[in-house]
């Protein structure tokens, strides 16, 4: 049974990630909400489902990407924006705005008890408060990001998502009108009696008032969605099949007025409101069903990744990726108590299988967006972890200890933890800068530099194990510390190669794009900085300029560097490669650094504990020591 162990841990492992695989499903006798999530929309210049539109914007407002009721019940991402395009007040009462500053709520005039789960609060519930919010964001905008308070930016962020709420909303129905069927049907038919209306109207002249009325209250609530509908959800006529030349909904019904007849997709979206609040499953699937078929006929290769977006997104990979690191960590811990050969392979086990399921994730995502594999921050947050897995596997077979199997654990949830909050900020599948717009030198300099990062990350992590477990336990004996500083010593030898080669690619690029191989930008100064800093780690081991303990403190602070690199320059606000200042990425940037240094000072400072005798000497050179 104990030589099954590691097989048995990689076919839990099989049928965990098999158990995400399955499609979603509406219930049978309910409106199929998965296949209206699957619909079309372009939206940030791409087409995609309208549960991908869902499920970032849900990630935006709250944080997570399911809706949780006052019964305890769930709505997945498609339930909420069928019910937030389609019944507009049924939604209202949905608690998915998060907040958490308390002067926010007070201004708000709210409570933490108002909210449900964390402070989350419903657009009924913010409704009263709506004019006081703007004023306040009014007050707030001259203000440079950098220099905003706690407070402004919660006013912004809050204002920000309530009219992206606002927007969705007046995406498909004109908003406030209790049957939209009706009212498109009755528009059709008293069409030309309420033009001339207003007609004689504006020449003075007897007319129908109702009518004219009626008409030009219709025209306005069209012209409200126009001008405010998010999502362009009426694709081009079969001449003109440009993706560019997709419509809101707002638009194509004001050409009514125009063309004397109704846009069919806009009485298709009617219908849908008209059979999802009646719940009349039949009628909304049929309408569903017809809307797919016509829009397969002219944009079937779009629509195939549509398709897979939608399984992709509800397979959520990533997340499951989590879970397996977390247990090829555990095990690769409990390998160094008992059972090392046993426990150890079941952990390699694991960080493989972990590895594939990123391998296929980040592979999907190259094939949705036509792009290489690192295109923002956060598919660069996956590849910095995928290639440190990557990286460990190989270790690991050269070294098998669990050494680097636990910090492939660690870094490949790590990594995907980063990348879950950096989703919050909506689409992961965004649009290139037309600045960046090389897939060329996406695949060249961003790669190499990307792999750069998990190298020197890498590095980093072997050296806090080296650290912790010297200092804190009594098993690093001299056969795993000769083992680590083996691993850390090639490990840097790779990461200063790819740094180099990935900052002279930026070097040409910047050369063939703007004509100056270097401008000083930050995002520049901090890849040459790592650059420089393994580059000293080198030097130092090769001079035999500090002992084993004095390169391991090194490589920690090389951490410290690339984490600078990759994340403290986006907060500058200059620059290139500026994404903007964060409360959150400051703050989480602070405390991994002082984590670093606290990790250091653990290793070179004297007179603090030491507990593994056989590496504490911190004057013996590495080199003397036959590593």
């Amino acid at each position: 049974m104990k030589k099954l162990l590691p097989l048995l841990a990689l076919l839990l492992g099989l049928l965990y990630i098999g158990s995400t695989l399955r499609a979603p499903r509406a219930p049978a006798d309910a409106p199929d909400h998965v296949a209206f999530g699957r619909l079309p929309v372009l939206v940030g210049g791409r087409i995609k489902p309208l549960d991908t539109v869902a499920r970032a914007t849900l990630l935006q407002f709250q944080g997570r990407q399911n809706v949780r009721l006052a019964d305890g019940t769930k709505l997945t991402p498609s339930q909420w924006i069928a019910d937030a395009l389609l019944d507009g007040k049924k939604a209202d009462a949905y608690q998915v705005f998060e907040i958490v500053h308390p002067d926010l709520l007070a201004l708000l005039k709210l409570s933490e008890a108002d909210g449900a789960g964390k402070k989350r609060f419903s657009y009924t519930q913010l409704s009263p408060g709506l004019a006081e919010l703007e004023r306040q964001a009014q007050l707030a905008q001259p203000v440079e990001a950098q220099r905003r308070t706690p407070f402004q930016r919660a006013v912004i962020a809050l204002r920000d998502n309530i009219g992206l709420y606002v927007r969705l909303q007046a995406s498909l129905v004109p908003p406030e009108i209790d049957d939209p069927l009706v009212t498109l049907t009755d528009l059709q038919k008293n069409l030309p009696v309420g033009i001339a209306a207003i007609r004689l109207r504006q020449q003075n002249q007897p007319h129908n008032e109702q009518a004219a009325t009626n008409l030009l209250d219709l025209a306005s609530r069209f012209e409200f969605m126009a001008q405010n509908g998010y999502l362009l959800a009426v694709p081009p006529a079969d001449e003109n099949p440009d993706d560019t030349a997709w419509r809101n909904n707002g638009a194509a019904l004001l050409d009514t007025f125009s063309t004397g007849a109704i846009e069919a997709h806009a009485y298709s979206y009617a219908g849908l409101a008209y059979a999802w609040r009646g719940q009349k499953a039949d009628e909304f699937d049929t309408i569903v069903r017809l809307l797919r078929a016509e829009l397969d006929k002219r944009f079937s290769a779009q629509l195939a990744k549509v398709d897979a977006e939608t399984r992709f997104k509800a397979a959520a990979p990533f997340y499951s990726g989590m879970n397996i690191f977390v247990a090829a960590l555990l095990l690769a811990v409990f390998s160094w108590l008992k059972w090392p050969d046993t426990l150890g392979r079941a952990a390699y086990y694991l960080l493989a299988l972990g590895f594939v399921l990123m391998t296929a994730g980040i592979a999907t995502r190259m094939w949705l967006e036509g792009r290489p594999p690192v295109t923002n921050l956060y598919s660069s947050a996956l590849f910095v972890a995928w290639g440190s897995v990557g990286l460990c596997l190989i270790l690991e077979k050269i070294h098998p200890r669990g050494l680097a199997s636990a910090v492939g654990g660690i870094i490949g949830f790590s990594g995907l933890i980063i990348a879950h909050h950096l989703s919050l900020s909506g689409d992961t599948l965004e649009m290139m800068r037309a600045v960046l717009d090389s897939n060329f030198w996406l695949a060249t300099h961003v790669v190499i530099i990307t792999i750069g990062y998990s190298a020197t990350y890498l590095a980093g992590f072997l050296a806090a194990l080296y650290i912790i477990r010297g200092c804190f336990t009594g098993s690093l004996d001299r056969d795993t510390s000769v083992a680590l500083e083996r691993m850390v010593y090639g490990i840097l030898c790779f990461a200063t190669l790819f740094s180099l080669v990935g900052t002279i690619l930026g070097g040409i690029w910047a050369d063939q794009s703007w004509g100056r191989f270097w401008g000083w930008d930050p995002k520049e100064n901090g890849a040459l900085i790592i650059v420089l800093w393994n580059a000293l780690i080198l030097h130092v081991r090769w001079g035999k300029l500090g002992g084993a303990r004095a390169l391991m403190a090194l490589a920690v602070f090389g951490n410290v560097v690339t984490s600078w690199s990759w994340f403290g320059t986006n907060l500058l606000g200059v620059g290139l490669h500026s994404y903007g200042f964060t409360d959150r990425g400051f703050w989480a940037l602070l405390f991994f650094g002082v984590s670093q240094l606290a990790l250091i000072a653990l290793a070179v400072l004297p007179g603090l504990p030491w507990r593994s005798r056989e590496a504490s000497l911190l004057g013996a050179p590495a080199s003397s020591r036959q590593v």
